[in-house]
């Protein structure tokens, strides 16, 4: 059922905790989803919401603080004391998820929350996830997962999965290993249940692995699971040893994350931030392509000064300014953006460069080709001069085309040597058209202006 967050629920939410109703609290709280209580969170202040939280059942508990904004959760720890961190919502949730929480705690806090959890495997566990990149696959894996030894018979198999699975959510794939714990296949269930019982696991596996190996970063991680469609796949250390599995609600996150972070930096953002971030951390944040706008209005300033002895003779090459740094910087974002994306999904091969900078020349000649013949109609109708009508068409039609290889070429050439593309695009390739187009259209000007006036 669809729950509806109103004024009068957080009111009456809000009594009972004033009236230390637990019950009321519960009746209130225990059916919803962990979403939509992470909602809630949001409406209330820190000490209800530590209220709240303490009277879930634990597995709920659990949920709910996964499904809280990283910010937000992060100030509602800073609430709780390091035991009702460890008994409240570690002991109920995932490896992963539990080092992903812990890891935003002060150091202190983390070892004071390891010393509280009474599953010394399970803290041993998030101790060593701890120890990955974040970015990585170790980072992202769970060690919860069902494996299986390649020389146990079917019956025995099936036996050692019932016991394994109390600590298993979701069975995506039973993992086989040998002896020494070196992944050796994955059994589908289906062909457990249906081979005879004495039959070796090793002789119905399949053999055919898709892993990944812990250091893996994790957005070729997201690129694998989505080119060959999985669910889950494995992960294992630099002897093939099996160290955990990767699921597909992990990798939503990273490729959320990564769409967050690349759109921050397409609009002129550098750092990850987010709205309820500090006035200080914004700033810092959004001034550096700010600046960089700032630098390539000078400069723009500078070159309109270069020709004002033009302007002063023929102003009326002032009315399209706007109009030429404006197509140009549109032009470069759209080139730009669209090799960002193939470079993020992979799906431009190892040799496309040279294709796919003849492929953008030709799209923004047709493009340019299209508006200066639109615009040239316009400028004959309201009878503007014919060194302006032609200066402006041509020079829509060279920045248009250099706008495109430009913003073709930058992104391809940062990823090459390693440097994010999302920089590439936004406030640079625009501030650099701009500079350059005004380039373009008066020194294309002043040419027909010469000849034709």
């Amino acid at each position: 059922m669809h729950f509806e967050l109103t004024r009068e629920y957080i009111e009456k939410l809000v009594a009972g905790i004033q009236q230390q109703d637990i019950e009321l609290v519960q009746n209130l709280t225990n059916d919803l989803h962990p979403v939509d209580i992470a909602e809630i969170f949001d409406e209330v202040d820190a000490e209800d919401a530590r209220f709240i939280y303490l009277h879930l059942n634990k597995d709920l508990a659990a949920d709910v603080l996964i499904e809280m904004e990283e910010d937000v959760r992060e100030e509602f720890l800073h609430h709780l004391s390091s035991e009702e961190i460890a008994s409240v919502f570690i002991d109920n949730m995932d490896s992963d998820d539990a080092a992903d929480i812990i890891a935003e705690l002060p150091e202190k806090k983390q070892d004071e929350v390891l010393s509280h959890i009474s599953d010394v495997d399970q803290a041993g566990d998030i101790v060593d996830l701890l120890n990955y990149d974040e970015d990585t696959a170790g980072g992202l894996m769970a060690t919860e997962l069902i494996s299986v030894n390649e020389n146990w018979a079917v019956i025995t198999c099936i036996e050692e999965i019932r016991k394994q699975a109390e600590e298993v959510d979701e069975i995506y794939f039973v993992y086989v290993v040998d002896d020494s714990n070196v992944l050796k296949g994955t059994l589908p269930l289906k062909k457990l249940l249906l081979a005879p019982e004495k039959t070796l696991i090793k002789d119905i596996c399949n053999t055919d692995i898709i892993s990944v190996k812990t250091d893996t970063e994790a957005e070729n991680v997201a690129n694998l699971m989505e080119k060959y469609n999985l669910v889950a796949v494995p992960v294992v250390d630099s002897i093939g040893r099996l160290k955990g599995r990767i699921t597909i609600d992990d990798i939503v996150d990273v490729i959320k994350e990564g769409a967050e972070k690349d759109y921050q930096m397409i609009s002129g953002i550098s750092g990850d931030v987010e709205a309820s971030d500090s006035i200080f951390k914004l700033t810092r944040a959004r001034i550096p392509w700010l600046f960089i706008g700032m630098v390539g209005g000078v400069l723009g300033s500078l070159i309109i000064g270069g020709f004002a002895d033009e302007l002063k003779i023929y102003p009326e090459m002032a009315i399209f300014i706007t109009l030429i740094t404006a197509m140009g910087g549109n032009a470069g974002i759209q080139s730009s953006s669209i090799i960002v994306q193939g470079l993020a999904n992979k799906s431009l091969g190892l040799d496309s460069t040279g294709r796919k900078l003849v492929k953008e020349v030709t799209i923004a000649l047709l493009n340019g080709l299209i508006l200066s013949s639109l615009l040239l109609i316009y400028n004959i109708a309201i009878h503007h001069s014919i060194a302006l009508t032609l200066s402006v068409s041509v020079a829509l039609v060279v920045e248009i085309i250099f706008a495109s290889l430009f913003g073709t070429f930058i992104p391809l050439f940062l990823h090459r040597i390693k440097i994010d593309p999302a920089v590439a695009t936004g406030p640079f390739i625009t501030t650099i058209n701009d500079v350059i187009g005004l380039f373009i259209y008066f020194y294309i000007g002043r040419f027909f202006y010469l000849f034709l006036m």
